[in-house]
C-alpha cells in the first residue's frame, strides 16, 4: 500500500511565497509521474503543474513563471514552490503519484489561502 502525506500548506499574503512537500511512502517500485492540482471552491479540480521521472516538467497556464515542480527520486517526494502568489490561487491542493507497480494515488489536500 502506498501513501502520500502533504505538508507546507498555509496562509500567506499577496505576493509571498510557500513551498509545498509531499512524500510517497509504502510499497513503491518508482515512479513515473508526480504532479499537484488544485481545486478551489465551486471549481473543477484543475492541474497545476506536472513532472516526469526525468524531470520534464509542465505547468498550467495560470502558474506558469511564478510556480516551480521539483522532485526528489531517492526520497520519493515532489515539491512545488509558489511565488508572488496571488489570491486567486487559495485553494486545497493535491498531490498526484503515479507509481509504476501501483495505480495512480492522491494526496489528502493542504489548504493553501492567499490574503489580498
Amino acid at each position: 500500500q502506498v501513501q502520500l502525506v502533504e505538508s507546507g500548506g498555509g496562509l500567506v499574503q499577496a505576493g509571498g511565497s510557500l513551498r509545498l512537500s509531499c512524500v510517497a511512502s509504502g510499497n513503491i517500485f518508482g515512479i513515473n509521474v508526480m504532479a499537484w492540482y488544485r481545486q478551489a471552491p465551486g471549481k473543477q479540480r484543475e492541474l497545476v503543474a506536472i513532472i516526469t521521472l526525468r524531470g520534464n516538467a509542465d505547468y498550467g497556464d495560470s502558474v506558469k513563471g511564478r510556480f516551480t515542480i521539483s522532485r526528489d527520486n531517492a526520497k520519493n517526494t515532489v515539491y512545488l514552490q509558489m511565488n508572488s502568489l496571488k489570491p486567486e490561487d487559495t485553494a486545497v491542493y493535491y498531490c498526484y503519484v503515479d507509481p509504476y507497480n501501483t495505480s495512480p494515488i492522491w494526496g489528502q489536500g493542504t489548504q493553501v489561502t492567499v490574503s489580498s
